[in-house]
């Protein structure tokens, strides 16, 4: 048993933070109260040890006087390149990356190599995550060899654990496929997540079509390319009924669109990623490739209307689309790098400097936007801290700072712009099924 005893909750459910002491037995929430005495337990349970016939259990405490209590938070748009690119990232180091990141669920988008179009391939995945010290679960892919051209056995998939499916990194331009994709996943209840990047309107991907791709010298990734794709795709998904996740929009249009779109059919949702909510262009100019990424960083007003998306609930989805490139991938030309950057270490550090100290969010938003509302959208026990519910919970100070130092990451890649840059709201501890899987020094 693990009792946290002298923390603040912060509940995303009720929207608020109560101090309380929390208990844990056999990897669920025993027990929330405002105190709870350890010594009183210890004989408690003791006598139904013996009661039962059983063995005595022990109790573990964990003082979090001065800290807060999140719900373990869950990232639903993830690529640990396993199998295929286990020199950049596989699913143990990935794990432990999240973990230290305060993630206790990930979501592991498809396109490995061989991609999660059939079911060995999944079952790899799935074996694998069990192994971790977190929740693994994974997308299948939307079409065979994400190739656009025909369907996966989305039901087969489904049944033996896909949590929902996506082309991640790759558009799917053939509207008559997607729309009976979106049908199958209607009738399966489980969300369509989609990268809205239409390549007629990109001549140099990774780098936005103004002050930086005319920095470099290229043409860039023009906004069009994405507010198309965000226009057809909420309209098929308000057509269809299906669930559909608008992965990490990065313009102000897209924002509107989804904003429209959300008062038609709450099937439509919004993500957002914490290098949009955070940067600009700017960064491009200032990292290179180190700030490269699909869809690219845009202009202040792109990263203004991303935050207000998120305040007013247009967008109801933080997710980190940690991407794991190899430095000598990142060393190459602009124009031929991957796009891309880590994302689990810094995603909740960057959400509080950028979002909560601000005044954008509240803590109880935040994990709404960060736990609660993706477990929601993929079906999962997790988000909430209550009694009975899986014990996967983020021990933290949102007032005291860290600087992120590349020593430090647990990530097998290093790419990230944020390399040296001091945040707020460092992790003290994570635990998932009750168990302590990180704790800082």
């Amino acid at each position: 048993m693990l009792l946290i005893k002298n923390g603040t909750i912060v509940d995303p459910v009720k929207l608020q933070e109560i101090q309380a002491d929390i208990l844990i037995q056999g990897g669920r929430i025993k027990r929330i109260e405002k105190k709870l005495d350890e010594k009183r337990l210890a004989e408690e349970f003791r006598t139904d040890s013996k009661e039962q016939g059983g063995v005595e259990e022990g109790i573990q405490v964990l003082d979090a006087s001065g800290k807060k209590i999140g719900p373990g938070l869950v990232d639903v748009h993830v690529h640990f390149r396993d199998p295929g690119f286990t020199y950049k990232e596989d699913i143990f180091t990935g794990a432990k990356a999240a973990a230290k990141g305060g993630f206790t669920t990930v979501v592991l988008m498809a396109n490995t190599k061989p991609s999660v179009d059939n079911e060995e391939t999944l079952s790899y995945i799935l074996k694998k995550g069990k192994e971790t010290k977190i929740h693994v679960e994974t997308c299948g892919t939307i079409t065979k060899g994400l190739q656009g051209r025909e369907l996966t056995d989305m039901k087969a998939l489904k049944a033996i654990g896909a949590v929902g499916f996506t082309d991640d990194g790759i558009p799917i331009m053939d509207k008559a496929l997607l729309e009976q994709a979106m049908l199958t996943a209607k009738e399966l209840e489980v969300p369509v997540s989609l990268h809205e990047e239409d390549p007629a309107f990109i001549e140099n991907n990774g780098v936005n079509a103004g002050k930086a791709a005319a920095y470099f010298g290229i043409g860039g990734s023009g906004r069009r390319a994405e507010i198309s794709l965000i226009e057809r795709d909420v309209a098929l998904a308000l057509k269809t009924g299906a669930s559909l996740n608008v992965q990490h929009i990065s313009t102000k249009e897209g924002v509107e669109i989804v904003r429209k779109g959300r008062k038609q059919g709450d099937n439509i949702h919004g993500e957002a990623t914490p290098h949009h909510f955070t940067l600009t262009e700017e960064a491009v100019i200032e990292k290179g490739t180190m700030a490269k990424m699909n869809p690219p960083l845009r202009e202040e007003a792109d990263r203004l209307a991303i935050i207000e998306g998120l305040k007013d609930g247009t967008i109801d989805l933080i997710a980190t689309d940690h991407a794991p490139h190899a430095k000598e991938e990142k060393d190459k030309p602009l124009t031929e790098a991957p796009s891309g950057i880590i994302g689990l270490e810094t995603a909740f550090g960057l959400a509080i400097t950028n979002l909560v100290l601000p005044g954008h969010l509240t803590l109880p938003k935040l994990f709404e936007k960060m736990s609660l509302n993706p477990a929601k959208l993929y079906h999962l026990p997790a988000g909430t801290i209550e009694e009975g519910a899986v014990a996967d919970l983020v021990i933290f100070d949102e007032k005291e700072s860290y600087v992120f130092r590349e020593e430090d990451i647990c990530s097998k890649s290093h790419n990230t712009p944020f390399l040296g840059k001091t945040l707020q709201g460092k992790i003290y501890a994570t635990i998932a099924g009750g168990v302590l899987v990180y704790q800082a020094e």
